[in-house]
């Protein structure tokens, strides 16, 4: 009986080979027999439907002859494929090559037991790591924005060899051990049984040739530990626990690749008579019984400074007055927040008789 190889992968017949790669990948960490929950039989029928889908000319045969693609490979309707059934590919001697194998499985470990199989992949141009801290800032310096120096260690392009790892006047020479090729066959027992299989160079880690003098600063690595600094700027109204990317600002990328990302994670320092909701910022003022009840005009310190607040009379303890556009700046917008002023009235302990009675007589 023929095999949907599309609805196996779960993909449609129009994806894309990158599309089926993805799923392939996917799937086949998920049903890996190594795996808790994983699937010995489910993870076979994957790569064998990955085996035909995955590659340009199989999969154009295969969509030519339909529900049939099985019976046209036995009567020699079409040459050049090998059946991945139960890992046959393998059984049978035919070389597979490691970086694939080390992309797609490379998230739980080296499940065939190749210690070298991803190693061309570790040698060749990739991007540097990112690079994570955290600063500490005031409510005030959040509110408008501020310049601060940061300094940290990091990893940067070594200046003696310019991060290609040769002593200065050093040349390369040929790897013996692979002939220049960077790839060696090996024969190794799986869980699968035998494979001969095509790996990276451990000798010239699957360059193909390597230096005979390696940099005498950074060991041949091209990059070296070093304390950077850098004035980053706080954008005005950022939020306490929100992080700031820096591109290009992390560890310098391995041979030749890109930068890594710097990104600082803001705190902010809690503020003794503020606080902040959004881009609102909240406080409480005192008043006495009398301001409250024939009213009166106070200092409210807010962000911008001191304001006068008028409070009209009859006012109860508890009532919120609004400051509009006393707030916070607003990050990714205009405007700003407003500043929401709580009114709490004194309560007196001590009171003269007189004062006992005018207020029983004003009926407070």
């Amino acid at each position: 009986m023929s095999k949907d190889y599309y609805k196996i992968l779960g993909v449609d017949k129009s994806a894309s080979q990158d599309d089926i790669k993805k799923a392939f990948r996917k799937l086949a960490h998920q049903y890996h027999p190594d795996k808790k929950g994983g699937d010995e039989a489910r993870f076979k029928e994957i790569n064998e439907a990955y085996q035909v889908l995955g590659d340009s000319q199989k999969r154009s045969q295969y969509d030519k002859f339909g529900s049939t693609f099985e019976n046209a490979q036995a009567s020699g309707g079409f040459q050049g494929f090998e059946g991945f059934r139960d890992f046959s590919g393998f059984a049978n001697g035919h070389n597979i090559n490691m970086d694939d194998l080390g992309d797609i499985f490379g998230g739980i470990g080296d499940i065939f037991g190749f210690g070298g199989g991803r190693t061309a992949t570790k040698n060749r141009p990739h991007k540097g790591r990112d690079v994570e801290m955290a600063i500490n800032i005031e409510f005030i310096e959040a509110v408008f924005g501020s310049e601060k120096e940061i300094a940290f260690e990091k990893n940067t392009v070594c200046d003696k060899c310019r991060g290609d790892g040769g002593e200065p006047g050093s040349s390369k020479e040929k790897c013996q051990a692979c002939g220049g090729r960077g790839r060696v066959l090996k024969v190794q027992r799986t869980i699968f049984g035998s494979m001969q299989v095509e790996m990276a160079c451990s000798t010239c880690g699957g360059e193909g040739e390597f230096y005979a003098r390696k940099c005498s600063k950074c060991g041949g690595s091209g990059v070296i530990r070093e304390r950077s600094s850098l004035k980053v700027k706080i954008p005005a109204g950022i939020a306490d626990n929100e992080v700031i990317k820096f591109t290009g600002q992390g560890e310098a990328g391995f041979k030749g690749g890109v930068n890594g990302d710097l990104y600082i994670r803001v705190k902010v320092r809690p503020h003794p008579k503020f606080t902040r909701e959004g881009y609102d910022i909240h406080s409480r003022i005192h008043i006495s019984i009398t301001q409250a009840v024939i009213g009166d005009k106070v200092d409210v310190e807010t962000v911008d400074g001191t304001v006068k607040l008028s409070i009209p009379e009859g006012t109860e303890s508890g009532k919120v007055f609004i400051m509009r556009g006393k707030g916070v700046p607003k990050l990714h917008g205009y405007g700003r927040g407003d500043h929401l002023v709580e009114v709490v009235i004194r309560i007196p302990k001590n009171l003269s008789r007189k004062a006992k009675e005018t207020l029983k007589e004003l009926g407070i």
